[in-house]
């Protein structure tokens, strides 16, 4: 599956993507990418090894003229919370992005999300998205905002990707938003009637 937009190409990983990959894992962004950060261009070889004939729900994020992967979406179906029934439909997402450096304030982020949710909705029975970010992560709550999606709350404390120098947990404050199907489907029929994205 790939899906365009005006300037990227979002498609599946290729074993040739682990320069770029190994250029925006080596130092994460964020805390919450901790887990996924890469030591040395053979760690990205073997990450995008694992990644290969992926599924339709993880994305490289590629500029259009020149192939060059700037970032990654990726969100996997989910009942919903933990205490849902076992046989619960799975039709809520939770995003997660991720973007370069060198390639942010660009609009990019936005064109690959707006592009991946259209796809969530439309096209694997998303009824819910929902996104956490830090709350100190002003970008990707600028993004959300773009998105249409609503403010839910946030959760004090509420998880720790790293430790303190002392070796205790680093607790972070999140932000969830979140933005039914109904409400994308309005927002779209709203901006197609003479609105911008």
């Amino acid at each position: 599956m790939i899906l365009e937009t005006k300037r990227l190409l979002l498609r599946p990983f290729l074993e040739t993507d682990a320069a770029d990959v190994y250029e925006y894992l080596k130092e994460p962004a964020v805390n919450c990418f901790a887990d996924r950060k890469l030591h040395s261009l053979d760690e990205a070889r073997e990450a995008i090894r694992k990644r290969l004939g992926g599924t339709e729900y993880d994305f490289a994020i590629t500029l259009k003229d020149s192939g060059k992967v700037i970032g990654e979406i990726d969100a996997y179906p989910v009942a919903g919370e933990p205490h849902t029934m076992p046989n619960a439909v799975q039709d809520t997402f939770s995003p997660c992005w991720m973007l370069n450096a060198a390639y942010q304030g660009k609009g990019y982020a936005f064109e690959a999300a707006h592009a991946f949710f259209d796809y969530l909705f439309a096209q694997k029975g998303a009824r819910r998205i929902f996104a956490y970010t830090e709350d100190y992560n002003l970008a990707s709550q600028r993004l959300c905002e773009k998105l249409g999606m609503r403010r839910e709350g946030v959760f004090l404390e509420f998880i720790s990707f790293v430790k303190n120098p002392d070796g205790t947990p680093r607790y972070e404050n999140t932000v969830q938003y979140a933005i039914l199907k109904k409400e994308w489907g309005q927002q779209q029929a709203e901006q197609a009637d003479g609105g911008t994205i």
